[in-house]
């Protein structure tokens, strides 16, 4: 398939700045994803969509204030946003400017409470970098750096923790899984009461997931690998729920791509933990997951074509020209749809 097999006009006064004052007002289109039929409703109406018996499959990765601005020891400004810990105090992270990160510069941030060496450039002109430092370093972290926002919300955060999922527990991805943040505590609760039950996976976001696609063969684009994992209990709930002939609903394409990438063929789940590199688009076969509940996604990407993977191309594209028309929200703090 073609990358522009997957384009649509989104008028720029649509993509989101900020999340909505209360989590859960978010408008919710409905996708049926064999007729293509839609419904517009809200986020907080989402238990009244799910059913007694189904399971709710959630990504509790918590975003690390992954973005670093310091100087450089020759002279000017630097910024690092982390990728990917290597373990022993290196990481993967992409720099501006690149050109003046060449291996071996020293840098520093928050006047030398934090500093490191370029080790090397990585494939693809990320850089290899490792740091020094006293402590614990998600707690100099915590205190030196900044939420990695996407590059089109160009409105300061004010709370980061609205770029946080309120079930967030473990640290370590780039960017958020955008389609948890509709959730509230009170929502879940209401879930759990209508008979679901709720199983978390944890898959770490590295800003590969949002890495434009520039081959115009799909099938030629090369997806980063993220560290991913099923813990046993969740991979209890999402086994039984399959043989049980209860729905499995995936919060968002992290926890979608996670349970396909474990997920046996006959759609059962065991406990594992890996990376991944799945790319799923069109003509890919589900296994496990049987209906997602997701945000809009950038024209041409692999995300808008990991949704046409489940509902069919033709009824996503419908989808999306509906909620332009009806002024929805796109992107990370905006509406959300529930394809089932």
């Amino acid at each position: 398939m073609k990358r522009s097999d997957f384009w649509f006009d989104l008028p720029e006064e649509l993509i989101a700045q900020t999340p909505l004052e209360q989590r859960d007002q978010s408008r919710l289109l409905c996708l049926d994803k064999v007729t293509g039929e839609m419904e517009h409703r809200h986020f907080y109406e989402l238990p009244e969509l799910l059913r007694p018996g189904d399971c709710l499959v959630l990504n509790d990765s918590r975003v690390l204030p992954a973005r670093l601005i310091g100087t450089r020891s020759t002279g000017g400004s630097v910024e690092l946003v982390l990728l990917r810990d290597l373990g022993d105090g290196r990481w993967e992270c992409l720099s501006r400017p690149g050109k003046k990160t060449r291996p071996g510069t020293e840098l520093s941030f928050g006047g030398g409470q934090l500093t490191a060496v370029v080790e090397e450039v990585a494939e693809g002109g990320n850089r290899i970098v490792r740091f020094r430092y006293e402590g614990v370093f998600l707690e100099v972290l915590s205190q030196l750096g900044k939420m990695p926002l996407p590059p089109y919300i160009k409105a300061e955060l004010k709370d980061p923790e609205r770029y946080q999922t309120v079930y967030s527990r473990q640290p370590g991805s780039a960017a958020a899984p955008t389609a948890g943040l509709h959730f509230t505590p009170e929502l879940l609760e209401k879930i759990r009461a209508k008979g679901v039950q709720i199983a978390p996976v944890t898959l770490h976001v590295g800003l590969g997931t949002f890495r434009p696609v520039k081959e115009e063969n799909i099938e030629d684009h090369p997806m980063h690998a993220e560290f991913c994992i099923v813990p046993a209990e969740t991979a209890r709930i999402v086994t039984e729920t399959k043989r049980n002939g209860g729905r499995v609903v995936a919060v968002g394409t992290t926890s979608c791509r996670t349970l396909e990438s474990f997920a046996l063929a006959d759609g059962s789940l065991p406990e594992k933990s890996g990376w991944t590199d799945i790319f799923i688009y069109p003509g890919y076969r589900f296994k496990c997951v049987d209906a997602l509940v997701t945000n809009f996604h950038l024209p041409e990407s692999t995300l808008i074509m990991l949704v046409s993977a489940l509902a069919g191309r033709e009824h996503i594209l419908n989808a999306y020209r509906a909620a332009v028309d009806a002024r929805y929200r796109f992107f990370s703090f905006g509406d959300a749809m529930i394809i089932s």
